[in-house]
């Protein structure tokens, strides 16, 4: 029976009533109604300045003008008839647009509907092309929250005990986390040596009957962990020499968010595979999952679908987000723009002891807080007290880390400067507030 709601509507008591949450540690305790560029708006009218993006989505901007006319325009014709029963013009278009920014080789793509499945995708081909099963992945990564991408996501407290067991035959790298080094050196001294010990995990770890292996080139939920620049160079070398496939999670980091299209451009290394979602059509819900066409077409009839996968009104969204990142150059602009605020970041970790590191790429930062900058014990409580001051004083940002001790800043990519710097200004005072208490 259909439950009858009341006047006026209680968004907060509703949600807490109808909404599954309680898989989440918080809701943000704003009611959010409208945004526009780098600011949304609650119901009551307060604008906030969004570093977040919804988790690092909308790139282009909150409602994008391009992206919004694009799909009601596509409305107005067709919203659904499945891309794998017929043809679909945006569908091949988009199809198209991917294979012309992407990585040399990667032409041919399937359309699912977020990230997680991208990903399974992606994991099926590698082990349909290379007839092996096993999965190399990296401590502290996050592919997803499906039963396959949990699998290869190195976070335990993501990978629930009550909820497994999960896929066999994974086995996990060291990350290449310089300022927590799993193996005690310093770099660059260290040689790459979390890259060259990949020989080691092959060997030792698995059952020489690797398929794949999956990385992001920045490690968003990890904690914006930004790999050495080298270090996928060391790795592939390795996989080549035991012909395994590289599988780029770009989920996060795509689409100009660290100042390239694509963040595996940092590193001068071609993938195998490639998966994206999030900011790939500005908010509208759409995974690809992009490889060379021997491992495409490894797929049989029966072996991969999705109903949802290249709906057109997403697609047709997709395709004006990406013509608008390029005509705007939003990938040379996050990195300008990425370069100011690590510079004023750079700035308050002189002033406050509790910064241990600033980190990231184009407009993908992390601020790594620590009780004592000589033992780095996280200072994970003052970092979720910072996240809430600086959103009670109207600036959002995201809270994360496999410590729980990092400040993430992933604003929309159209971000002004001045917005910027009373985002930070923000996060200065929230420091303040935090050393006086």
């Amino acid at each position: 029976m259909a439950v009858a709601l009341s006047e006026p509507f209680d968004v907060v008591n509703v949600y807490k009533k109808h909404v599954i949450t309680s898989c989440v540690s918080k809701v943000e305790p704003i009611v959010v109604s409208a945004g526009k560029g780098a600011v949304v708006t609650d119901v009551h009218g307060r604008e906030y300045v969004d570093c977040f993006s919804g988790i690092s989505v909308v790139n282009s901007g909150h409602c994008n003008t391009q992206v919004v006319e694009a799909a009601k325009k596509q409305l107005d014709l067709l919203i659904h008839a499945c891309a794998y029963v017929y043809y679909l013009e945006p569908v091949a278009r988009l199809a198209e647009r991917l294979a012309q920014i992407s990585p040399t080789g990667l032409t041919k793509t399937f359309f699912s509907n977020s990230g997680a499945e991208a990903i399974e995708c992606g994991l099926k081909l590698a082990r349909k092309f290379t007839k092996k099963h096993e999965i190399i992945s990296l401590m502290r990564s996050f592919h997803g929250r499906t039963f396959g991408t949990l699998s290869v996501t190195g976070q335990a407290n993501r990978r629930s005990y009550s909820m497994g067991p999960y896929l066999g035959s994974i086995a996990f790298a060291p990350t290449p986390y310089c300022y927590r080094c799993p193996l005690g050196l310093e770099y660059p001294d260290c040689e790459i040596q979390c890259a060259k010990i990949m020989d080691d995990v092959v060997r030792y770890s698995t059952s020489n009957n690797v398929a794949a292996f999956i990385a992001e080139p920045i490690l968003g939920e990890g904690g914006i962990i930004v790999p050495p620049e080298s270090y996928f160079r060391e790795v592939k070398k390795i996989l080549d020499a035991y012909d395994i496939l590289f599988i780029v999670d770009e989920v996060q980091t795509g689409f100009a968010r660290t100042g390239k299209m694509f963040g595996i451009e940092h590193y001068a290394v071609t993938p195998d595979i490639m998966c994206m979602a999030k900011a790939i059509a500005a908010g509208l819900p759409l995974g690809a999952c992009t490889t060379r066409d021997e491992i495409a077409d490894t797929f049989q009839p029966g072996d991969h679908l999705s109903t949802f996968g290249g709906n057109p009104v997403c697609c047709a969204a997709a395709l004006a987000n990406i013509d608008f990142i390029r005509k705007e150059e939003l990938a040379s602009r996050a990195s300008k723009i990425g370069e100011y605020a690590i510079r004023r970041l750079e700035e308050l970790k002189k002033k406050h002891e509790m910064i241990g590191e600033v980190r990231g790429k184009g407009l993908m930062l992390g601020i790594e807080l620590v009780k004592d900058p000589r033992t780095k014990e996280p200072a994970s409580v003052e970092t979720a007290r910072i996240r809430d001051l600086c959103r009670q004083k109207a600036v959002l940002v995201g809270h994360g880390g496999t410590l729980g001790n990092v400040l993430r800043i992933q604003p929309p990519l159209v971000i002004l400067e001045d917005q910027v710097d009373t985002a930070i200004d923000t996060i200065d005072q929230s420091f303040n507030e935090i050393e006086k208490s």
